[in-house]
């Protein structure tokens, strides 16, 4: 059974599309993701992976690829759908967290595999996020 979260991904960053929002992929970068290495902070890149940010933009099943600039110039990124931790508005902060994982599980009917409680759903909601992260809210 395919896993849910590349569907969630797509929907959340349809609904930013159509609410005008811009979209961001929180990345957590190992040797099978190719991003700029001089952006990679603590492991981690942020991406905006709006329409006016990227070109060729494809998310599949298995991974996100587009071209995108970094001062200037153009770089292909891929991005495996296992290493996406988040799909959030910039905007407003909405959208999902997902757990990383090395390879993708298979999770028994019902269950959504990846995805993690967000901020606001959780007891840790009055804990003040790490600075430089977002903070996600369900997405209604």
């Amino acid at each position: 059974m395919q896993s849910t979260k590349p569907y969630l991904i797509r929907a959340i960053h349809e609904w930013c599309a159509d609410q005008g929002f811009t979209p961001y992929l929180s990345v957590k970068v190992d040797a099978t993701t190719r991003v700029p290495r001089e952006f990679v902070k603590d492991g981690e890149i942020v991406l905006n992976v709006g329409i006016e940010a990227t070109h060729q933009l494809m998310m599949g099943n298995e991974e996100i690829t587009f071209q995108a600039r970094f001062n200037g110039k153009a770089f292909p990124v891929v991005v495996p759908i296992n290493r996406v931790a988040a799909i959030y508005a910039r905007d407003n902060g909405e959208g999902m967290a997902f757990e990383v994982t090395e390879a993708t599980a298979e999770a028994s009917a019902g269950e959504m595999p990846g995805a993690v409680p967000l901020a606001a759903e959780s007891d840790d909601a009055k804990t003040p996020p790490k600075p430089g992260r977002p903070v996600l809210t369900r997405v209604k």
